[in-house]
């Protein structure tokens, strides 16, 4: 599924544009990020899913909070931290939310087997396409609209991001509602509401990906700075 042919995407990145302008208007970064969600919703409904890597349940929290029982999609590639899936049960268990964990085609042992194993090691970019964007393009295709956690401070590759934009790839609407988001921001929405956090994040994994690719990082360092730290590979692909 494509948006709807009934509805041109130019036209809902532009909509989703002003009223992500008018919530920023009326609340800054945090009433940017509520009115894009309640627009999302009145305008996608079921067609829209929220996707989360489970670093912390920020995300998970506020979209759920604008649209209870929204659906929110984890993509479980085989090679998580088990912190990580704990934080998807956890995530799962205490916000209303509809769950959805996408898994690969082939699990890593068929994976292996097909490829030879290490396949992170020896191509990387492959394997985050068969592991990573493979599943998100597959879970995508039954939805209109999705939601990110991106926010501009997390990269110098993220610098650009905007709260609405087309994935021109997908031919879907892309929301990014924590786009202007600071760290500080993060921090105070977490001490607010309690927020569920990676304890991985404890340890130094600022932004967390698979195990074998997430190192932990020091401070004055890009947030991203531990994925891939051995390679110039930046991004898995899913944002690309």
């Amino acid at each position: 599924m494509t948006v709807a042919p009934d509805l041109d995407v130019h036209v809902l990145v532009d909509e989703g544009a002003q009223a992500a302008m008018e919530g920023r208007d009326v609340g800054g970064s945090y009433g940017e990020a509520v009115q894009v969600l309640e627009w999302a919703h009145e305008r996608f409904s079921d067609r829209l899913v929220v996707a989360t890597s489970m670093t912390d349940a920020v995300l998970a929290h506020l979209a759920s909070t604008v649209i209870p029982g929204v659906r929110l999609a984890f993509i479980d590639t085989g090679y998580h931290f088990p912190e990580t899936l704990g934080m998807a049960d956890a995530v799962e268990a205490t916000h209303p939310v509809n769950l959805l964990r996408i898994t690969p085609l082939q699990s890593v042992a068929e994976q292996d087997a097909t490829r030879g194993p290490r396949l992170y090691e020896r191509n990387p970019d492959l394997c985050c396409a068969l592991r990573k964007v493979e599943p998100l393009n597959r879970m995508l295709s039954e939805h209109d609209a999705w939601v990110s956690g991106l926010r501009r401070e997390d990269a110098a590759t993220r610098t650009w991001i905007p709260t609405v934009s087309i994935d021109a790839k997908r031919n879907k609407v892309k929301i990014n509602p924590m786009a202007a988001w600071t760290q500080a921001d993060v921090a105070a929405y977490v001490g607010e509401h309690n927020i569920l956090i990676n304890p991985l994040q404890d340890e130094g994994y600022l932004s967390i990906g698979c195990a074998p690719c997430t190192r932990p990082v020091t401070d004055g360092t890009d947030v991203r700075a531990g994925r891939w730290s051995n390679s110039a590979k930046t991004e898995c692909g899913m944002h690309l």
